[in-house]
């Protein structure tokens, strides 16, 4: 297999975006797919047709934005440096990009996204500024790379990469469906009550409820309440027990079966045995907030979860763990999750305009709560756990195949491996 190097602006075009003016609104909610890096931070895929605002042919003329055609390769220039993804379609982006039209007579697309994945670091290491790192449209350009001459060279690789990432992909996808079954199953017995429809109703303070069932508080559902606890970085003293130390951050990763990228940290004896996390626990983020997002993100704890955790895991200070009742966990998570997304946390925060903590305590004491009888929890909760176990061996299966995948990228992209 022959190989050369190119500089990447030998081998495609590098392509800046823009903003149009956000103080215009005809500038945007159009038909123009606008990207910005926010709307790579949390992509889990590799071909991205849209961001969370598109732009109108008037807020498009209205700057610099250049429309990338499809199989373009985005890479995040600033804000952070090295997000990347391929165009699905045409679209555009703002000044937080270096994008690179591929020539499709020298680099195949796909190739060319692996192997800005492959030159991520030495890119960001080229990056300079003083308010935040950026590469420059001349920097990338002057990016030295190594393909191969051949495109269908080019294209093995690719495909072997790519396999392992549509595996990936499609487990999250999966994970993505269950998660969204278990939310319309809450909201269809418990929101719904479709499955009671037959139950004479009563009235209480929450409209009519099936004949049975009662109004009360999340305190009445729960055993018990504990406080996180960082620890320390370094064993120091009688801080000697290591644990996996959760924040809010990782309970996406978390809850879709992947080993969250938890630090670790040394706790009292005393401390791992009263504050270590249990199956069914539920982990609560209660500081944190902002104007648009509200603190009090949770994370259903399973028992395959844990073992990811050697069951070695607490949560930090900024975070509270509750322990409920046994057979209420299923629904006290999802009906705390149906509360988080109808934004009812905001009326139970406080804090500067900047930064927002979680009034945890007036929620579990002041908060009204449908309480089902506990028959229902308990099939309900059944279900659940039959979804989160899914989930959670999804999760386990992709970790090893992007573990694989990333033992692969450079032994394929440096020749190493030959096909």
């Amino acid at each position: 297999m022959e190989w050369k190097t190119y500089k990447l602006s030998e081998i495609g075009e590098i392509v800046g975006g823009a903003t149009p003016s956000t103080k215009i609104s005809e500038y945007y909610n159009g038909d123009i797919p606008w990207i910005s890096p926010k709307d790579l931070s949390n992509f889990e895929g590799k071909y991205i047709s849209c961001g969370s605002k598109n732009i109108t042919e008037l807020g498009f003329n209205s700057c610099s934005c250049k429309i990338l055609p499809k199989g373009s390769v985005l890479f995040s220039s600033r804000a952070p440096i090295g997000y990347i993804a391929i165009a699905k379609n045409s679209l555009c982006t703002n000044q937080g990009f270096k994008s690179v039209i591929p020539n499709s007579s020298i680099i195949d697309s796909e190739f060319l996204y692996y192997t800005l994945v492959f030159n991520k670091e030495n890119i960001k290491n080229q990056g300079s500024g003083t308010t935040f790192m950026e590469v420059s449209g001349k920097t990338m350009g002057n990016i030295e790379v190594s393909i191969p001459v051949n495109l269908s060279d080019q294209r093995k690789i690719a495909g072997i990469l790519s396999a392992l990432d549509s595996k990936i992909e499609n487990n999250n996808k999966i994970n993505a469906n269950l998660e969204a079954q278990a939310q319309a199953l809450f909201k269809s017995w418990f929101v719904d009550f479709t499955p009671f429809k037959d139950q004479p109703f009563v009235d209480s303070e929450l409209g009519p409820i099936p004949q049975g069932w009662k109004v009360g508080k999340y305190e009445d559902i729960i055993l018990d309440t504990l406080a996180g606890d960082w620890g320390k970085e370094k064993i120091t003293g009688n801080y000697t027990h290591e644990v996996a130390c959760v924040r809010g951050c990782d309970f996406q990763d978390m809850n879709n079966g992947y080993r969250g990228n938890t630090p670790q940290r040394y706790i009292l004896e005393k401390n791992y045995s009263a504050k270590r996390l249990l199956p069914q626990d539920l982990i609560i983020e209660i500081s944190g907030g902002t104007l648009t997002v509200s603190t009090g993100r949770a994370c259903l704890v399973s028992k395959e979860m844990l073992e990811k955790y050697d069951n070695n895991l607490v949560c930090t200070n900024f975070c509270k763990v509750i322990r409920p009742i046994d057979g209420y966990s299923a629904y006290c998570y999802y009906s705390w999750l149906h509360k988080y997304n109808n934004r009812v946390m905001f009326g139970y925060e406080n804090g500067s305009s900047g930064l927002k903590n979680f009034r945890f305590k007036d929620f579990l004491t002041k908060e009204p709560l449908l309480i089902p009888p506990k028959a229902d929890l308990i099939k309900f909760q059944h279900i659940i756990k039959l979804l989160q176990q899914k989930k959670q061996t999804n999760g386990t299966e992709s970790t090893k195949l992007a573990a694989l995948r990333d033992t692969l990228l450079p032994k394929l992209m440096s020749g190493e491996i030959k096909l």
